[in-house]
């Protein structure tokens, strides 16, 4: 129970922003369902990659070096910036029809993308679980992975339900190409600045 508890708990803790990204992309998906099934298999598989390499971490393989974590950070920078261009170009061409239908959103979803952004946003998590990982131990390391993988479902529950409500639907859908940029390049460089990527090519 113990092992069971320290899982949950590090989970919510090192995936909290993860809730405001997942709602910003179901916010994007509407209503459409293919589109949000998009969702959640994109943070599935940027998740599980994160896994792999704590994992792989922690068994000494030293797949992701500490130096490189820091420059993940450019992933989320880029997308926002693309999305913020993105938004920008489709402001001047969008017909009403197309908003009202809410199926614009629902194309500008994909699987890679919210992976990408998962990974970026979670780099920093493998320096947590790396050592967690190490000294959990097989049956440890089962639960942890068990929870993890269990926790990465309601968070995408959690995000569909805040993006579906009455009062956040409409936010969402009216802002919503406007605030995931500005979310993605400030995620972008809050990695770049708190991993010291500036430090480091200053000091070079």
């Amino acid at each position: 129970m113990r092992t069971l508890a320290q899982a949950a708990v590090t989970f919510a803790v090192t995936n909290i922003d993860d809730l405001v990204v997942l709602a910003l992309f179901f916010g994007r998906a509407g209503a459409n369902g293919t589109a949000a099934m998009r969702v959640v298999a994109g943070q599935y598989l940027g998740f599980v990659a994160i896994l792999v390499a704590s994992v792989a971490g922690a068994l000494g393989a030293g797949l992701l070096p500490a130096g490189a974590i820091p420059y993940l950070g450019l992933i989320p920078l880029l997308l926002g910036l693309r999305a913020a261009w993105t938004a920008w170009r489709e402001h001047r061409s969008r017909t009403r029809v197309e908003h009202e239908a809410g199926q614009e959103p629902a194309r500008r979803v994909g699987v890679w993308e919210v992976a990408a952004v998962t990974v970026a946003n979670g780099g920093d998590n493998v320096g947590v679980y790396v050592p967690v990982f190490a000294v959990a131990g097989v049956e440890g390391l089962t639960v942890y992975l068990i929870v993890f993988l269990l926790g990465t479902g309601l968070w995408c529950a959690a995000g569909r339900y805040f993006a579906t409500r009455p009062l956040i639907a409409p936010a969402l859908a009216g802002w919503g190409h406007v605030v995931l940029p500005v979310v993605l390049v400030t995620i972008g460089l809050l990695i770049l600045i708190d991993g010291h990527a500036f430090g480091a090519v200053g000091g070079a």
